[in-house]
């Protein structure tokens, strides 16, 4: 039902963007004139959108399991957009066709928004659903206690997580006990070779086999077979991770499926398109938010004495030192006083971090809490040691304190927002703000970014973790 609404809404969309380039054209955007011209017009229009809607199909922008969940689904719905106007755009060279400037310049780019935010407006619908447990796939998850655990963990923090955890089946197990996942009861219903008679007791839509499991790769063909007969899916929770799916690739080598996990790059061209992107929105947020950041330092000269901005080392891409900015948002003498406040410390790991520090200023405690006080790490951004999107900034204390493996965090630039910011900031446990943190740093792209950068502007509305 939900994808065939899907299905309509992108068809009338389409056909939407597909009218606006019909009855406009490039010169000056005027009312096109009837004729044999306005024939050849409608009818191109007509293969376009024909065309639009079954790549749209094609590229299974609509499949179950990128719906709502991170951003493959915007990759498809643009890849299908940017597919059928590149091969518009060669066979217009090829035949010589006329009139397909304004379905390039009118119709694409109206298109491709008003597909985007059709699935936004999707998605906040279909997470408000999910909130009160509609729309889920109930799922029973198998294997080693210690693997059921991660998984059930995982897919709960996951924020528009498909399934809805019914119970769990672990080896030599009975019904009736329980397993405990986050201070919540996750019931056990079988050992796991009662799973697909529990599939059939409670209705299950899935099976998540979460790692090796008793019997091996036998176990998991035979369990499929079983599962064929309830039309039960079954999902297999990859041991790797802290690997992406853009980094996976599959390739049969004559019926044995070989799963290739590509090298992260921390340099090359997909690195200069990220900077690019920095400078753009780094120079447009300075200029935009001038008569902010004026308003902002006149406040904070006035409520105490210091200067107006704070300027801090932090380490940054490859261990490289650099002064990040932020407004001046505790008294001058903070540093100073670090060392007498050191028993209530509540921080996570090295970091230090205090609810309710005395150091912080009155204006500081609101700017914090929305993030204004970073805002001047626009021209950071600017100027090439930070990134809009990346790891957290750290200071030298913390990456003195960091194990062997946290020092990957800086392989690529530090950021002003990023996975850390959008899952809860100072709140996060320290071993998962460093799982995040790597995460980020194996597996960014650029649509990834984008998507942080919207949610950090969801969550400067609705602060969480801030202090």
């Amino acid at each position: 039902m939900l994808t065939q609404t899907l299905r309509l809404a992108d068809s009338t969309l389409v056909a939407a963007a597909i009218y606006a380039g019909y009855f406009l054209n490039t010169d000056g955007f005027v009312w096109a004139a009837p004729g044999q011209g306005h024939t050849r017009q409608a009818i191109l229009g007509l293969l376009i959108g024909m065309a639009w809607i079954a790549a749209l199909e094609v590229y299974r922008t609509r499949d179950s399991k990128v719906l709502g969940v991170g951003p493959e689904e915007y990759k498809r719905v643009l890849s299908a957009s940017l597919r059928v106007f590149g091969f518009l755009g060669v066979a217009a060279v090829v035949f010589r066709i006329e009139s397909v400037s304004t379905f390039v310049l009118v119709s694409l780019p109206l298109g491709v928004v008003a597909l985007v935010l059709s699935r936004w407006g999707f998605r906040r619908w279909l997470a408000k659903q999910k909130a009160r447990g509609l729309c889920l796939s109930r799922a029973i998850v198998v294997g080693e206690p210690e693997d059921v655990r991660y998984v059930i963990k995982q897919v709960n923090r996951r924020s528009g997580a498909p399934y809805d955890i019914v119970g769990a089946c672990l080896p030599g197990a009975r019904r009736g006990s329980s397993l405990i996942v986050d201070q919540r009861h996750v019931p056990v219903l079988a050992s796991i070779y009662g799973v697909a008679h529990t599939v059939r007791q409670t209705g299950a839509n899935a099976v998540i086999v979460a790692g090796p499991v008793p019997g091996g790769n036998q176990f998991i063909r035979e369990l499929g077979w079983r599962l064929e007969e309830d039309f039960a899916e079954l999902v297999l929770a990859a041991t790797l991770t802290n690997v992406a799916g853009p980094r996976i690739h599959w390739r049969p080598v004559e019926g044995l499926p070989l799963m290739h996990v590509d090298i992260p790059h921390y340099s090359g061209g997909k690195h200069t398109l990220k900077r690019l992107m920095d400078i753009t929105v780094a120079a447009t947020a300075l200029l935009a938010l001038s008569p902010l950041l004026l308003v902002l330092a006149l406040i904070v000269k006035a409520d105490s004495p210091g200067p107006v901005l704070f300027k801090q080392e932090r380490i940054g891409k490859r261990g490289t030192t650099f002064k990040m900015l932020k407004f001046r948002s505790m008294v001058v003498d903070a540093e100073a006083r670090l060392e007498e406040l050191s028993t209530q410390d509540e921080g996570a790991g090295v970091l230090f971090k205090i609810r309710g520090d005395p150091r912080v200023t009155k204006c500081g405690r609101w700017m914090r809490k929305y993030s204004l006080d970073e805002l001047p790490q626009f021209w950071n951004v600017l100027t090439g040691s930070m990134s809009l999107v990346g790891p957290r900034p750290p200071l030298l204390r913390e990456v003195n304190g960091y194990e062997r493996h946290t020092h990957r965090r800086l392989l690529i630039k530090p950021g002003i927002t990023g996975l850390w910011q959008i899952n809860g900031r100072s709140d996060l446990p320290w071993d998962e703000a460093v799982r995040l943190d790597l995460y980020y740093v194996e597996n960014w792209s650029i649509a990834g970014d984008l998507i942080i950068m919207w949610r950090t502007f969801r969550a400067m509305t609705k602060p969480a973790g801030a202090y």
